[in-house]
């Protein structure tokens, strides 16, 4: 049996934040699916009461939605996490564009008051630089993919997570860009997409964690293309490069090159090349804890009124 190193279908964590510190001029441009998944995750969170003190978007990449979130919760403190330094430049770009013209100020009142931009913080989301119980709201939109294994990512958010605090996240399931990965088989020995986990692990590594009350579901998504070479560049222009350990270190030859594009056109739909996403939901609260520091089970008692 392979040991995790050797394993072609994990991910290198230098190649993925190469790739990310490449596509950060390109992300906006291309991040199609990106905004449409954290549209719906932002609906989601106005269903959920809650007075964030400071939140944490981890994975912020360029910063779009920050923007979000400080309309969302203007008196919060936000800190934008992401492992490319590119990335957090563009966000910082983002940050400090131009406010409201002062006539447009005046009619807005208290609302155009400019408020603290963001704290942004070049980190691992695996090793937050967070004190523990140093954040209410965590929001993470389409990062976790880029983390082989989600656990020690969720184990860190509930450590720096305050009790009652909320974690809201999507990540790509296995269903994700089947139409490139069945295109790919049997070419050649390479991996070539990357390895997505099912709904039911995630949730299990979060209840594994320790969060409490975790809600998942999922729905397919699918982007549609004219041709192989728009798809591959605009997934390239998202960071979404092969960097498993099993990529081709070279040039894959025109005929095994031509032989992927014919396996991939016979996926054509009315005139449009598809590329499916599974997109996966979850959230999940940060429960009282259960055990003191030193071990011992904390028991509480209720008062009940005797009349």
């Amino acid at each position: 049996m392979r040991s995790a190193e050797r394993d072609p279908a994990r991910l290198d964590r230098l190649e993925v934040r190469r790739a990310a510190e490449r596509a950060a001029p390109s992300y906006d441009a291309a991040a199609a699916l990106h905004r449409e998944v954290g549209r719906r995750m932002a609906e989601r969170l106005a269903l959920v009461k809650l007075r964030p003190r400071t939140i944490l978007d981890a994975g912020c990449g360029t910063g779009e939605a920050l923007g979000e979130l400080r309309t969302r919760y203007p008196q919060a403190t936000l800190l934008g996490l992401d492992q490319a330094a590119a990335m957090l430049a563009a966000a910082k770009r983002r940050a400090g564009a131009p406010r409201p013209p002062p006539a447009l100020a005046r009619l807005l009142g208290a609302r155009a008051r400019p408020a603290p931009a963001p704290l942004l913080v070049r980190a691992d989301a695996a090793r937050l630089p967070l004190a523990d119980g140093s954040v209410d709201l965590i929001w993470s939109n389409l990062m976790l993919q880029w983390i082989d294994e989600p656990a020690p990512a969720f184990a860190e958010f509930l450590r720096a997570m305050s009790v009652g605090g909320l974690l809201l996240f999507t990540t790509l399931g296995p269903d994700t860009l089947n139409e490139l990965r069945s295109a790919f088989a049997g070419i050649d020995r390479w991996t070539h997409v990357s390895r997505f986990l099912d709904l039911h692990d995630v949730g299990d590594m979060l209840v594994a964690a320790g969060f409490a009350d975790p809600v998942m579901d999922a729905e397919r998504l699918t982007l549609t293309y004219k041709d192989s070479a728009v798809m591959l560049r605009e997934l390239k222009a998202v960071g979404g490069h092969n960097a498993t350990l099993g990529r081709p270190r070279g040039l894959m030859g025109r005929e095994r090159w031509r032989r992927m594009l014919e396996a991939l056109e016979r996926c054509r739909r009315d005139g449009r090349l598809p590329a499916t996403y599974e997109v996966i939901y979850g959230h999940a609260w940060k429960p009282e804890p259960r055990l003191s520091a030193d071990g011992r089970a904390i028991v509480r008692f209720a008062r009940r009124d005797v009349r």
